[in-house]
């Protein structure tokens, strides 16, 4: 193994652990407070300093390896952290945030498809649409630094068998920091991400993955199979929202990892049974990857169909549980 991936598999957890025990310790903590409100799944304020460290560790080390070639997302993805930190301290009018999330996520898409701007509109719609995914699916302890985790391993695999280094160290930076982050925030948790760094997250996932494939490193299927648990959860929920005419942009707990913890549900459960879910995603991306054009629809097809009847159990198993899809109106 070369220097630059023990530097990138070492480093940034080290880095983001430190930081966050330190910023523990500090006056932000009571800045930065998450209080509990009848949307949240804890009863305890927690410090939303997390995202912080983790953002600084995958951003610096990531930019030191990997230099000019992911320098755009990295340094958009600190830009969006410094607005979200403002949100987290006072919370600011959606319009400025969703006007940020949408800014960062043109510029990418434009640069790495400068000529094709239908593409690059959708790009930056589907970067838009992760940036605030991730962010609704940070709500239970483990979760979100868990999909970081396996999701941008997956990421770094499938650029380390297209050998683009400088993409995959990257992604293993950003992984490696989520498992620094993941030693505070594992249930029950001591701290959480806050939008400072849920939102660079998502960014980073919709924003690398573009990037990957516009640089030929995997199909724009790859990195949505790598994520698919995240993105059916949000998805689904929002649809069913929208139909519903809620206002949909608020904070609610109608997730499906919302109500299996109101329905009794650990966060350690949550965490460690979705963590073997987002695995045989990342295992499906990676083995149809390798697969040729035949064996690739199938492994798809087999995995998707796999998702949708897990969740349509999943729901027939809330409902008889009487954990209803919308808690409270919020119209």
């Amino acid at each position: 193994m070369s220097g630059a991936w023990i530097t990138a598999a070492l480093l940034p957890p080290v880095l983001c652990a430190a930081i966050i025990a330190w910023l523990r310790r500090s006056r932000l903590t009571h800045v930065l407070q998450d209080r509990p409100n009848e949307r949240s799944l804890h009863d305890e304020p927690r410090p939303r300093v997390g995202g912080i460290g983790l953002v600084a560790a995958a951003v610096c080390v990531g930019w030191a390896l990997a230099g000019r070639e992911t320098a755009l997302p990295l340094a958009l993805a600190a830009g969006l952290a410094v607005v979200s930190l403002a949100d987290d301290r006072r919370s600011l009018p959606i319009a400025v945030r969703l006007a940020a999330h949408m800014a960062a996520a043109l510029a990418v898409a434009f640069t790495c498809l400068p000529v094709q701007w239908p593409v690059a509109l959708v790009a930056a719609l589907a970067i838009a649409w992760m940036t605030n995914l991730y962010n609704f699916m940070d709500g239970a302890d483990g979760l979100a630094g868990g999909m970081g985790l396996i999701g941008f391993a997956t990421l770094a695999a499938g650029a380390a068998m297209a050998n683009d280094m400088p993409l995959a160290w990257t992604c293993t930076c950003i992984a490696s920091a989520c498992a620094g982050f993941l030693l505070h925030n594992f249930p029950p948790a001591r701290v959480f991400l806050g939008d400072a760094g849920s939102i660079p997250l998502g960014f980073l996932a919709g924003a690398l993955g573009v990037l990957g494939a516009a640089r030929h490193a995997w199909p724009a299927w790859f990195p949505a199979l790598a994520f698919a648990p995240f993105i059916v959860d949000a998805s689904v929920t929002l649809l069913r929202r929208a139909v519903r005419r809620e206002k949909f942009w608020r904070a609610h707990r109608t997730h499906a990892y919302q109500r299996l913890v109101l329905a009794g549900w650990t966060h350690r459960r949550l965490a460690l049974s979705a963590y073997a879910v987002m695995c045989l995603s990342s295992f499906c991306a990676v083995l149809a990857l390798r697969a040729g054009a035949p064996g690739r629809s199938v492994i798809i097809g087999i995995w998707i169909a796999a998702l949708a009847l897990a969740f349509l159990a999943l729901e027939r198993r809330l409902a008889r549980a009487a954990v209803p899809p919308c808690p409270g109106p919020d119209r």
